[in-house]
This record gives C-alpha cells, structure tokens and sequence, in this order.
C-alpha cells in the first residue's frame, strides 16, 4: 500500500469519527509493523508511519478540534488535553523523523512514541470523538470527513512541533507542506526510504 492509499483512502466517507477511527487502527497496525520488522520493511513502515502520524494530526487540528470546543461541555477541556498530548508526540516524532529505524537508538525511542500516541487515541476516541458523535448531526459528521481528506491532502507529511491550533497549521502548514512533499520526493527518487 502506498503513502497515499494510507492516508487518502482509509475509513468511510459518511462520517469523520468513523474515519478517524479507522485511521487510528491503521496507526496502531503501522507501529506493530515497524516494531516488528527490519531494514528496508522496517524503513518503509517508518516513513508510512510518520507520513500518516503528519497528516492524520494536521487534519484533526484544523478540523475536529475546532469543532469540538463547542459542541459538548467542557469541550475546551477536552481539546486542550489533546492538543498537549499531541505536542508532546510531535516532540517525540520529530526527533525520530530522520532517525534510520535500524539504528540501535531508535527503538526505545520508538516504543515510547507509541505508547505515547495509542493512549493519546484512546482518549480522543473516548472523550472526544464519543461526545462528538452524540452532540453533531450526521451531515456535519459528513462534512467533516469530507473536511479531514481535503485537509490530510495538503498537510505536512512530516511533524511539526508547535503547531497544533487550525491557525497555526494555516499559517505554517501550506509552506511546510511544500518543503515536506519536496523532501519526500527527493528521498524517494535518491531511493532512500529512511
């Protein structure tokens, strides 16, 4: 499966938690196959990873958080849990972005990514996209997920630490996409995959 079928093609277009969910299991799926695999499926793994990790918050960012500020109580709350949690994994990501997944530091690090990411979704799944789903009409659930791909298609491809509000990912994002994109393109055509 390529990047872009990760990213682009992954849950049910008729509802965002729905697809952010199903998101969430591809994630999941993701760590276990770096975890458990080595060189260039272990690299490969990686970059899908972090691609999908990328996307996947940006849209979530610009989109859900937003959202979900206003449409339960303690909304407010809820978000700015998450967005602490998400800065927190940024910080982690980023300093294994450009990592080799065969360096012998990389799995400690790596196994505390995860650990900090799954209980980062958890939550998300049990106090924001369950009170989201009970509090927002199914056309606005639509519309959203219609929303997360368009948002997922521009986004950075690599973690951005510090930019976790929709506007900053506004002001930031196009540029930084950009550069990702092009980075991604150059790795790839220069054949190195990690």
């Amino acid at each position: 499966m390529t990047d872009t079928d990760r990213t682009s093609q992954i849950g049910p277009d008729d509802d965002v938690v729905a697809l952010l969910k199903t998101q969430h299991v591809a994630i999941r799926e993701l760590f276990d196959e770096v975890h458990n695999s080595t060189g260039d499926q272990r690299r490969d793994a990686w970059r899908s990873l972090v691609r999908l990790l990328a996307v996947h918050e940006t849209a979530e960012e610009e989109v859900v958080h937003p959202t979900a500020r206003g449409a339960f109580e303690g909304g407010e709350r809820v978000v700015a849990e998450r967005l602490e949690e998400e800065r927190q994994a940024k910080e982690l990501l980023s300093r294994l972005d450009d990592v080799d997944p065969e360096d012998p530091g990389f799995m400690s690090e790596f196994l505390a990514l995860r650990e900090s990411v799954i209980a980062h979704a958890e939550a998300e799944e049990r106090e924001e996209f369950t009170r989201l789903k009970e509090h927002t009409d199914a056309g606005k659930l639509s519309a959203m997920a219609t929303a997360v791909k368009a948002a997922e298609a521009m986004a950075p491809t690599h973690p951005h630490p510090g930019v976790e509000t929709a506007a900053a990912n506004i002001a930031v994002g196009p540029l930084a996409s950009v550069i990702d994109r092009t980075r991604d393109a150059v790795r790839k055509a220069m054949g190195q995959s990690g």
